[in-house]
């Protein structure tokens, strides 16, 4: 496959490596996305099936314009390959495995919008006054406890005071209300595929098995 006239020769090199991990260090604008799609072409011209191939990005936009110019580059087999944002990977798993976990594959999933609308309510029920509890800053606390993956139950081990002692019934709370309602947030998107695979490993075996290449965009 010849790219010569698009990419240089230290482009070229990275693109072609295949026998194990590579890392591109490069300012912006410099074709670092260039790379990995030429890089997945190439991938596909040595043989390589388009469903062995993982591409993860952090933004939709840039996953769509990622699948873009992989389908200009390599045409409809482009619509077999993984690629996709970390949470949209996570959702295409969860899709397929969530019911290991107690919850059911048609789950709906709930934005920063309401996940605090959520947590007001829960300040409201319990009978909390919520100009103490304010819900910004109490789904704020909880947010930062899910992407440190820490459980309610180790929320509540750290309280030092009444108020963190609430916080952590309030996510309690919270988090069991989201499962009653078969409803993810964002950070659950994440935290349940890792406990997914965690619990369930022939699930990660399968996965290990079926992505012979990985690559991420702007990691």
């Amino acid at each position: 496959m010849d790219m010569e006239a698009s990419l240089n020769p230290q482009q070229q090199e990275a693109v072609e490596y295949c026998h194990g991990p590579v890392l591109i260090l490069a300012g912006a604008g410099s074709g670092k996305t260039r790379v990995l799609i030429h890089r997945i072409a190439w991938l596909l011209h040595q043989g390589i099936a388009p469903e062995r191939i993982l591409a993860i990005t952090f933004t939709n936009k840039a996953a769509a314009e990622m699948r873009y110019r992989a389908t200009e580059m390599v045409g409809a087999r482009a619509g077999r390959l993984w690629v996709f944002t970390f949470h949209a990977t996570c959702v295409r798993i969860l899709r397929r495995h969530i019911d290991l976990l107690g919850y059911k594959s048609s789950f709906s999933i709930i934005d920063a919008g309401d996940a605090e609308r959520t947590t007001r309510g829960i300040i409201r029920n319990l009978g909390l006054d919520d100009k103490i509890y304010t819900p910004g800053a109490v789904y704020a606390i909880i947010d930062r406890a899910k992407n440190s993956m820490q459980t309610p139950e180790e929320l509540a081990s750290a309280a030092i005071d009444h108020y963190s002692r609430n916080v952590a019934r309030i996510y309690q709370e919270y988090q069991q209300l989201l499962q009653r309602n078969n409803s993810l947030d964002f950070n659950d998107l994440i935290n349940l595929t890792v406990i997914l695979f965690t619990r369930h490993p022939e699930v990660l075996r399968n996965y290990q098995e079926q992505f012979q290449y990985i690559m991420v965009d702007e990691y």
